[in-house]
Formats: C-alpha cells, structure tokens, sequence
C-alpha cells in the first residue's frame, strides 16, 4: 500500500498486514486526526456545486477525506461508554429514582462519538454489515462463563454485550441491541439516517426510536434521538445536536421532554440543552436540567429547590469497548470489511482509501442487482422487521429468560 509505513510493534494477537501495517495498529488510538480541510476547499466546492438546498445527500459519494475511521454502526455503541450509568437503572428500587437515571444515562450517551474537533461522517454501513462489542462494567465483579445464548458469544453474565447489524440499505436503517445479562437490563433500538443540504450545513434526521427494558420491574421506557448538523462546511466543520427528543414510561407514566438547542445565529452558545422530568399526571415537571450535553448539565429539583451538579461528562471515564481481533471477525463485521478504508485514512494515502471504498460500495451495487434479477430478497440475521416497521433482536433477554413470553 503506498504512503503507509511499518510499525515495528509486537502484538500479543495474531497479527494481520495490510500493506506492512499490523491491523491491531488501525484501532489502538480511536482518537481521529484532524484533516487539514482548507487544502482539500476546492473538493469541497466542487461538491457543493452539485447539489442543492434540500437536496437528499443519500445518494451522493463524499469525498473520503471527510470520513471518520469507523462505520456508523461502531458509532452507535458510544451510546454505553458509561455502561455502569446504563446497568445502574435495573438496581434503584423506586420507580421515581429509574426514571431519573434513565434520563442521567441518556443526556450522558452523547459526548463519547465525538472522536475529532472536526465533523466527520462515519462510514455508511453496508446491506448486512455486523458490529459485535462488549464492555467491562465498572464496579460489577467479574464472573466465569458467558452469558447463555447472548448476543456475543464470548460476553460473560457481568459484561455489557451489543451486537449491531445494517436491516436495510435503502432507506438506510441500523438495528442495535445491548443487555447485561445479570442485571437483566437491555436496550433496542433501530435509527433510519436520512440527510439534507441546507446550504452551509448538513442535517442528518435519526428517525426511529430505543427502547430501555428493566426485566424485573417489566418497565420499558421508550426514547427517540435528535438530529445532527454539520455546520461551516465551508471551512472548519463542527457538529450540533438538534431538536425535541423524549423518553417515556407508559407503565409508571414518567415522562421526559428534552431539548437539543442549537446555536443561535447570534451570539456563541452551543451544544446547550433543556429537560424536563414529569410524574404521572404532573402539570409540573419536578426535576429541570439545563446546560451543555458535552460539559456540566445541572439539575433544579422542583420549583423553587436550588440548582446541583445533575453530571459533568467531562468528569466521566470513557470505559473503553472491547472487539474481537480481525482475524477472528466474520467478512462482514464492520472492521474487517472497512479495514482496507481504515488503514488509508490512518496513514493519510488517500487514494487507496478511496479505491476501497470504491470497491466496497460496487460490490453491494452488484449484489443488489443480482437480488433483483433473480426476484431474491434480503434477509437479515439477528434482527426481525414488525409490523410498526421497527427492528427487534431475534432473540432479546426477555424471551431467553421466559421462553413461553411474547417480545
């Protein structure tokens, strides 16, 4: 591969080479490498003369450089960088108190995706993609043997499991699933990712929904996601979250409203938001939060109770994911299918990691037409379609627990 170097590195898995790069290299440092954009200015003008306000952006081919090394499915598993915030639901004994840490998990799921100072587009999963992933929870002991018949193989009863897979390439849907076995906690959720041009930014609108399942109170609370923009394409791209968002209980009948704003066009706050927590009937919220979802949120508990630190994710350990080494990945697993995208990106050789990406994106385009040639359809692999549209995992917690349960 040209322009990319050998790392003379020992690695304790087996090692794999791309173009004398060890694979394990690609993804020891998930920090991204900001992209000096203004040299790359007259691609994006170029691009920008294409298309137009309100335009669909699904079918248009960005240029690679503005790309994150990672597929839109890895990045759905930054939503349980704090797994010990997510498995903490299923011990609080009040109804009151789960709602409350339903929305302290949720508010905090955001800041971890952000890998660059710059906005990057991760990789667009492909028709059948898989991402497997697990976590060490903090604070939970160890326990030997894994979990039965979970979503990841090799995921142990106090380990936090997620398995992600790409249902559909047009429109394009992700399905994702996490739970901990012991807890008896899960969470699934499908997004359908659909872009527009609006000028000097993108909006990507994330329609779908998640759903947070407590096992042993038989409580699932319900949450939709905001939208995102790239701002100042032109120059420095930066991202925002925006848009009404809620999280809903309909057994205790908690509810939540929360509020992505995004930046005026006068004056210089960003990234700031607004939540309210209700209890059943309520005509007032008895806890308001506001602040910044990427810094220190505060929580005013009640009409006139005074302001407290709700959570400061810039206090919070990122617990790292734990990924099979590629060589023990199926083809189709998201890191060993983008590999090749990856390393040229890492290294900064451009050129191959377009040709690769290139490459990818035919081959789906192949199969797609062979699918339609001989009248065969897509089958997905761990999650079914219903018939409100939405995704479940094939075999959720709950029905593994009660196999004679409906999902």
């Amino acid at each position: 591969m040209c322009g990319l170097r050998w790392w003379g590195k020992l690695f304790s898995d087996v090692t794999v080479l791309i173009g004398g790069v060890c694979v394990a290299a690609l993804y020891e440092d998930e920090i991204e490498t900001d992209v000096q954009l203004e040299s790359q200015g007259s691609v994006i003008k170029h691009l920008l003369s294409q298309v137009k306000i309100g335009m669909d952006l699904t079918k248009v081919v960005l240029p690679t450089f503005i790309l994150e090394r990672r597929s839109l499915l890895e990045m759905y598993a930054d939503y349980f960088a704090h797994p010990d915030i997510f498995v903490q639901i299923a011990d609080l004994k009040d109804p009151k108190e789960r709602m409350v840490q339903v929305v302290r998990w949720y508010l905090s799921s955001y800041h971890a995706g952000r890998k660059s100072s710059v906005a990057k587009k991760p990789y667009n999963p492909i028709l059948g993609e898989l991402f497997y992933c697990l976590w060490d929870v903090p604070n939970c002991e160890s326990t030997e043997g894994v979990a039965p018949d979970g979503p990841v193989s090799w995921c142990t009863c106090n380990q936090l499991a997620f398995v992600a897979e790409q249902v559909s390439h047009h429109p394009p849907i992700s399905a994702f699933y996490a739970e901990h076995y012991n807890k008896r906690i899960t969470f699934n959720a499908h997004i359908y990712t659909k872009s527009k041009f609006l000028g000097l930014s993108i909006c990507v609108y994330n329609i779908g929904q998640g759903v947070v399942s407590v096992l042993d109170y038989d409580e699932e609370y319900v949450v939709t996601f905001p939208n995102g923009y790239g701002r100042s394409i032109l120059t420095v791209p930066w991202i925002e979250l925006g848009g009404a968002v809620s999280i809903t209980c309909k057994k205790t009948g908690y509810h939540c409203d929360v509020e992505f704003i995004t930046k005026p066009f006068y004056g210089n706050k960003k990234h700031r938001i607004t939540a309210e927590v209700f209890g059943p009937d309520d005509k007032k919220a008895f806890l308001s939060i506001t602040g910044e979802w990427n810094g220190v949120m505060e929580a005013r508990w009640g009409d006139g109770g005074e302001v407290e630190e709700f959570i400061n994710v810039q206090h919070l350990n990122v617990v790292k994911k734990r990924v099979q080494p590629i060589i023990q990945q199926q083809e189709n697993e998201s890191r060993k299918l983008w590999k090749e995208v990856t390393a040229g990106l890492k290294f900064n050789d451009i050129d191959h990691a377009t040709n690769a990406k290139a490459s990818l994106e035919q081959k789906q385009r192949d199969e797609a037409k062979y699918r339609k040639d001989t009248n065969t359809q897509w089958e997905t692999k761990l999650f079914n379609k219903e018939v409100d549209d939405s995704w479940t995992y094939v075999k959720p917690l709950r029905q593994r627990l009660n196999p004679s349960s409906n999902t």
